[in-house]
């Protein structure tokens, strides 16, 4: 990461900020992949264990409807260290429950807190972004990416030496916590600094204020559309392969690597085609390229161009998250609504795509049509949306708007 535009103290919270995103990737990726033991520990079948995880998803859209008041009424660091606590105090309960309401009560907790977290660190992320000649977003969201595989491969290795779930994830909570210990010590701050908050006194006009809030409904749109091709993607690749083409269980999970691939490679590239392309013109871009990776991966039957098609699904989906985190952190008003909305967005759309996508491939449709079904409307839906908010804060918020 180039950092010599910024200060000694900005250039230690970038630091500090990328090991947050590659951290909060670790830790959730630890408990995700123990998922098939910790679900057998609790003594719930796949049906149940599934319900479970849909109402601590619907947590997590109470957590992003209510980060905004909390980030604004607080200041990002203070809601990083305490959502740092929590998260990580609740990694042991989560491997330790042996029945189905410990272990809700503790995986609501973390998904709560890892919502304020995440909206958090990406509004210190987007305003380090800003004070640099080179964007920054992409390459925090790669880390977040490299956190999540390393998280998995911890828990290959914690297989691989027969640890128990709750042995495995009260190491890596010791790890983390010193970690974050370090890290959010070094955060920025000032909150009203770098958002550049108003002046008391000199508050929004409301015919502003009106104007601010379409913006921030289209974002939590944008985040559902964009969620919804990213989780179709990543979810149900190696089901196309293994369902339409009886491919074997390697081939199948070749699907998800190659999208797994793209997206790394974009995230990590992506800031520095933005800063030649433009934003909206790499947004433009990407969304033709997942589109046009979907309807690959999709219809063409083949399996071999199916894998390659997913690998365009990931490099065309991989930048936009980090755009629509950016936009939502640099929305005017108070700090963390706007990003409250779009990842309530978010939360929502993951709470429909896996039943969505499942109940379409359960008609005559193929895995591969129901994909095709799901994600290219979604597509379309991206690109109106972001449009349409581009357009507005261009003509009504023009500080917010950004080339």
């Amino acid at each position: 990461m180039d950092r010599a535009t910024l200060s000694p103290r900005d250039r230690r919270a970038l630091v500090a900020v990328g090991v947050q995103f590659f951290v909060n990737g670790a830790m959730t990726a630890s408990f995700v992949a123990r998922a098939p033991q910790i679900r057998n520990r609790i003594g719930v079948t796949i049906d149940e264990y599934g319900f479970l995880l849909t109402v601590s998803a619907a947590i997590g859209v109470v957590g992003s409807l209510v980060a905004g008041r909390i980030v604004h009424g607080a200041t990002t660091r203070w809601v990083l260290k305490a959502g740092a606590v929590a998260t990580v105090a609740s990694l042991p309960v989560i491997g330790v429950a042996h029945t189905p309401a410990v272990w809700l009560v503790a995986a609501s907790t973390y998904v709560f807190f890892d919502t304020l977290v995440d909206i958090s660190m990406n509004l210190q992320g987007s305003w380090l972004s800003a004070r640099r000649h080179t964007p920054i977003m992409n390459r925090l969201h790669g880390l977040w990416s490299l956190g999540t595989l390393a998280g998995g491969l911890g828990a290959v290795a914690a297989n691989a030496a027969s640890l128990s779930p709750f042995t495995h994830l009260v190491f890596v909570a010791l790890i983390m916590a010193s970690v974050l210990v370090v890290v959010t010590h070094h955060l920025l701050p000032n909150d009203a600094e770098a958002h550049g908050d108003e002046v008391p006194g000199t508050t929004l006009a409301d015919a502003r204020r009106i104007a601010i809030r379409i913006p921030t409904v289209l974002l939590a749109l944008a985040g559902m559309f964009a969620v919804a091709m990213e989780v179709t993607g990543g979810d149900w690749a190696a089901f196309r392969l293994a369902d339409d083409f009886t491919a074997n269980a390697a081939l199948a999970s070749a699907a998800f690597v190659a999208y797994t691939v793209g997206m790394t490679i974009a995230r990590f590239g992506g800031d520095f085609v933005q800063l030649r392309l433009g934003r909206m013109e790499l947004h433009r871009f990407s969304v033709l390229i997942a589109a046009f990776g979907f309807a690959v991966a999709s219809l063409v039957p083949d399996r071999n161009v199916s894998v390659g098609g997913f690998f365009l699904v990931g490099f065309g989906v991989a930048t936009f998250m980090p755009k629509l985190y950016d936009d939502a952190a640099r929305l005017p008003g108070k700090r963390g609504a706007g990003l409250g909305a779009m990842t309530a967005g978010i939360r929502v759309a993951c709470l429909v795509t896996p039943a969505a996508v499942g109940a379409l491939g359960g008609t005559d449709l193929s895995v591969g049509g129901a994909i095709a079904v799901y994600s290219l409307p979604a597509a379309l839906g991206l690109v109106v949306v972001t449009e349409w908010n581009e357009r507005l804060l261009r003509l009504r918020t023009p500080s917010a708007s950004r080339c």
